[in-house]
């Protein structure tokens, strides 16, 4: 029994290794022999063999239902299973026994989607009978739970299954439970025994077979006995109940008549209850039709009333007061009428809407339809005077603004333009545009234009006098602009600095006024994106319509307001541009204080409404930016001109004048125009190189004389101002490097100048030494002692005059004294260097030798 439970707990172990990962329960697993059949044929043929197979019967979980599945595994070595194929128990229609296997282990399993295929059944024998209960029991329970179906048995009867089920669950299953403990059949699982009172016999019909089983087992010998005797008793039954019947005649005549006295009666109260419900049923309808004349009085009378009140409703809405209708119509928009409109304007909006919210049955009524036609012409009538007075009005208050010469700067007098006054004036009529806008969104958009076209007038004249007076009033001397140009440079001391200061208060004035202005016109003109509620008319002060202007007025409909915008401040940037000419007429390097100006303005607007006075100053920023480009590159054109390809000696007059330049430059920066001045250094400086290049060339022997005087200059000029400015410490670093250049070129021609011959030699020396030894060389053609003898003597006797020839050789054609020592101290440790170097090759390969020592050398360059 333990080998047997250990077997089925190993074929339990090897079916849930080969379905791993399915997701899937094994519920029970057996080993079976596979065979196939001629279809209608219960033995196996002739030459067929039965296959070792295992059928494992699984479950799997999905949520509130269960799947259930029959795998067919096989053995691919003694121990391991693989899966060979699949079954869904929901297609399981019938289960057959075969009758012509006498020992009843062989079955097959009949699956309706099967059915149709041209294969022949397979079929499933068994180790013994209790082994294919076992797996039948289990599919049946399984079919039963999770399906809720049976599926049809044939060829073994169902009570025998059951009855074998509830032995062996409560026998068999239990002693191997306490034995063994699980094991891979069906009864080793609590959740799937079956039991024959709930599954497939009830309890009572359980019951009467026992009953039966029990006479069968105490008498009964065959079942053709059995029924020849239940015959005979149903014969003597039926006599026994016809000899009854016969004695109790005369009873059965006392009922007889009864019931046909009976049946009389019922007749009569037949008829007289069909009378009565003849008359209920004329009485009912009489009642249905009093009832049915009452309910349409009821509604009638209900509807009429109703009725009354709508049409009182309605005349009420129609009324338009005679007061209403003159004020719209005909009346004058004086200051002092100004509240009457405003209630006019109310009560036309109100009555507007109470047609918007009538029933849509009504507006296809004559009588509305005339009285909306009447309330649109009042509302065309009021919108058209209105406009055409608020046209007149703007025009007429700028004319007279105009008219007065006060208002303006004049000959010696600046005048601050002040709006305050005039912006109350305009503040009066808020309350008539909202209306406006409310009533007729389109109407605003020609006085929009009115009002810029008038104000544009205004602030234009109010620019134009503050600009010529600004620029008649201030004195400033005329600054030469050609820095590169003539024999004398530029004053540097010249003070143009009430220029920038006349430029900085213009900003100063206006900046402030037009982004008031365009804060002025979004909120005076409506600009909001809806269409909100106009204020009340009760609120008799202005203060509110003020918050309204300085706080949030919600989101604005910025593409109308950006049209108006332009139209209101259009043409103002041309006496900005006026003044920055000026102030670049008298000197092109207020250019840079005035961007730094311009700049700081754009970064200090962040109102929505000042994007236009926004596009102004980078327009006047543009503006400076394109004339200082201008200065740099006429600069730039000027250094140009000193490429001539004639022959010129000396520092060259733009290097001084450009550190001049520069620092005249960095007096006027201001802010973020550090920027602009770099770029002006890298264009000046570039072509300052370029053009020094250019010029060494038309005199390639002197070449390097010119750069390292020029490039020197360059630095001596620039050292104070490359320590704070990091543009210019690059050109310094850029000069240096060129100048340790040339300085090296021009001392290597001066040494080669009078030392060539020796020099040579010890080249010649290094490349003989590269394939032969120091003791080969000097049997080497040209390299003997005697050709070392001849170069000592025609460059190193006499060496003094030489080193003195090789000083006045690097003084000749040198314009800047003061560089002449930093020369000739790199000229002697560069020649004291290739001297040294030559001295120790002529040790190595001519030792014995007489030549000048290194030191007696270096004591003849330290005595001259």
């Amino acid at each position: 029994m333990a080998k047997s439970g250990a077997n089925e707990k190993e074929l339990w172990r090897a079916c849930e290794a080969a379905i791993e990962g399915t997701k899937q329960k094994v519920e029970m697993a057996i080993r079976v022999a596979k065979s196939t059949a001629a279809w209608g044929k219960g033995k196996i043929g002739k030459g067929q063999t039965a296959k070792p197979r295992v059928l494992a019967v699984t479950t799997k979980d999905k949520g509130e239902r269960t799947k259930a599945f029959l795998r067919v595994l096989k053995y691919t070595d003694d121990t391991t299973l693989e899966q060979a194929k699949i079954y869904k128990l929901k297609n399981l229609g019938k289960v057959e026994v075969l009758t012509s296997d006498p020992s009843g282990c062989t079955f097959l399993l009949g699956f309706d989607n099967l059915r149709n295929q041209r294969v022949a059944p397979v079929q499933w024998t068994m180790r013994n009978l209790d082994d294919r209960n076992r797996l039948l029991v289990c599919i049946l329970h399984i079919c039963k739970d999770v399906l809720g179906r049976l599926p049809k048995v044939a060829g073994i009867d169902i009570v025998e299954l059951a009855l074998w089920a509830k032995e062996h669950t409560s026998t068999g299953s239990k002693q191997q439970n306490l034995k063994d403990g699980p094991s891979g059949d069906l009864f080793a699982e609590g959740d799937t025994s079956v039991t024959v009172g709930n599954e497939l016999v009830s309890q009572a019909e359980e019951e009467e077979m026992e009953v039966l089983l029990g006479t069968y087992v105490m008498g009964i010998g065959e079942a053709e006995l059995f029924s020849e005797r239940l015959k005979r008793e149903l014969h003597a039954l039926e006599a026994a109940n016809v000899h009854a019947i016969l004695e109790t005649e005369h009873l059965v005549d006392e009922v007889l008549q009864g019931l046909e006295s009976v049946t009389i009666s019922v007749d009569d109260m037949d008829e007289w209850l069909g009378l009565f419900n003849v008359k209920l049923r004329h009485m009912r309808e009489d009642i249905e039709a009093i009832e049915t004349r009452n309910n349409k009085l009821e509604m009638q009378s209900f509807n009429y009333k109703a009725l009354a009140a709508e049409l009182d409703f309605l005349l009420e809405k129609f009324h338009v007061p005679s007061e209403i209708s003159h004020c719209l119509t005909e009346g004058s928009f004086d200051e002092s009428s100004l509240r009457t409109y405003i209630e006019a304007c109310e009560w036309l909006r109100s009555a507007l809407c109470g047609f918007d919210e009538l029933d849509p049955r009504y507006t296809t009524t004559i009588a509305v339809k005339e009285k909306r036609a009447y309330l649109d012409i009042i509302k065309l009538t009021f919108v058209r005077r209105a406009c055409a007075f608020l046209r007149d009005y703007f025009v007429n208050l700028v004319d007279s603004l105009m008219n007065d010469k006060g208002n303006f700067s004049q000959r010696g007098q600046l005048k601050k333009p002040d709006h305050a006054d005039l912006h109350k004036k305009c503040r009066i009529y808020v309350r008539l545009l909202c209306h406006l806008k409310i009533l007729d969104k389109n109407s605003l958009t020609p006085l929009r234009k009115t009002y810029c076209s008038s104000f544009n007038h205004l602030l234009r004249h109010e620019t134009r006098e503050f600009a010529n007076e600004l620029r008649a009033g201030t004195k400033a001397p005329k600054v030469q602009s050609a820095w590169f140009e003539g024999s004398t440079a530029p004053n540097q001391n010249v003070d143009t600095s009430m220029i920038s200061e006349a430029y900085s208060k213009m900003l100063a004035v206006f900046v402030p006024l037009l982004v008031e202005e365009s804060s002025f016109l979004s909120f005076f003109m409506r600009f909001e994106a809806s269409s909100p509620d106009p204020p009340s008319i009760h609120d008799d002060d202005d203060l509110g319509m003020e918050n309204d202007e300085n706080g949030d007025m919600g989101a604005l409909d910025m593409g109308a307001l950006n049209v108006s915008l332009r139209d209101l401040l259009d043409g103002i940037q041309e006496d900005f541009f006026a003044t920055v000419d000026w102030a670049h007429k008298i000197d092109p390097l207020l250019c840079i204080s005035l961007h730094g100006i311009t700049e700081r303005y754009i970064s200090d607007l962040k109102a929505e409404t000042a994007g236009y006075v926004g596009l102004l100053l980078d327009a006047l920023e543009d503006k400076i930016g394109t004339l200082f480009t201008r200065f740099v590159d006429d600069a730039r054109h000027q250094i140009e001109k000193n490429d001539k390809n004639v022959k010129q000696t000396g520092v060259m007059t733009f290097v001084p004048r450009f550190a001049l330049l520069a620092t005249r430059m960095e007096q006027y920066i201001q802010g973020q125009s550090r920027d602009l001045v770099d770029q002006a250094y890298m264009k000046i400086i570039g072509i300052m190189f370029v053009t020094l290049d250019k010029i060494s060339q038309a005199d390639p022997k002197h070449s390097d004389i010119f750069l390292l005087e020029n490039y020197a200059a360059f630095q001596n000029s620039l050292y104070d101002l490359a320590n704070c400015v990091p543009t210019l410490a690059k050109f310094y670093h850029q000069a240096s490097e060129s100048y340790e250049q040339s300085c090296s070129r021009h001392i290597s021609v001066v040494i080669y100048y009078q030392f060539e011959r020796l020099f040579q030699f010890a080249k010649r020396i290094e490349d003989a030494m590269l394939n032969n030894s120091p003791e080969e060389v000097q049997f080497q053609v040209g390299l003997s002692k005697s050709d070392l003898r001849k170069v000592a003597k025609s460059n190193l006797a006499g060496v003094d005059k030489h080193i003195t020839a090789m000083h006045k050789k690097l003084m000749k054609n040198m314009t800047c004294d003061e560089l002449i020592p930093t020369l000739w101290d790199k000229c002697k440790k560069e020649f004291l260097e290739k001297y040294d170097t030559f001295a120790q090759l002529a040790a190595k390969v001519y030792p014995g030798e007489n030549i000048p020592s290194v030191t007696e050398i270096r004591d003849l360059l330290a005595s001259t």
